[in-house]
């Protein structure tokens, strides 16, 4: 059994992965923040150690962080699939290897959770120079992807 999409279904699918993708740079941006604030009450003394709990920012960075972790793997497959489903072959260039890097280091990054959670300074450490790496790479992306969904635009 094959399943045979329309043209108009493909055109438009080509612009799920970098909506998604959009979404995510935002929602690491605000993980970061909210990172940053889980180590300022993790600093902070007294009373504005009490008032920095009330954010609960570190449930807040574990619940995003899950949530960016779903969304990239599911993005980056979907972005995959979507560019085999229309053209056949994936184009094996540096925005696709840059993407499956960042898949893997947000895993990395991810996994570190339960060492960080029972107190291991080296693994939080780690988790911080991991995604300020996929940060920066997730800017990359974000700039290459614009190339990309400019040049599928110009050939519609």
């Amino acid at each position: 059994m094959s399943l045979e999409l329309s043209a108009s279904v493909k055109y438009w699918l080509n612009f799920f992965h970098p909506l998604i993708m959009w979404v995510l740079l935002a929602l690491s941006l605000y993980a970061a923040y909210l990172g940053l604030q889980v180590q300022r009450t993790r600093n902070a003394q007294g009373e504005e150690k009490k008032e920095l709990i009330k954010g609960r920012y570190n449930i807040k960075h574990y619940q995003i962080g899950s949530l960016i972790l779903a969304l990239m793997v599911a993005g980056a497959i979907g972005g995959m699939a979507v560019t085999y489903i229309n053209n056949g072959k994936l184009f094996v260039g540096p925005h696709l290897l840059a993407g499956l890097g960042m898949t893997a280091l947000i895993a990395f990054s991810a996994a570190l959770s339960p060492f960080m959670q029972k107190g291991a300074n080296w693994a939080r450490v780690s988790h911080i120079i991991l995604n300020f790496v996929i940060l920066g790479l997730f800017t990359w992306q974000a700039i290459s992807g614009v190339e990309i969904v400019q040049r599928i635009l110009s050939k519609a």
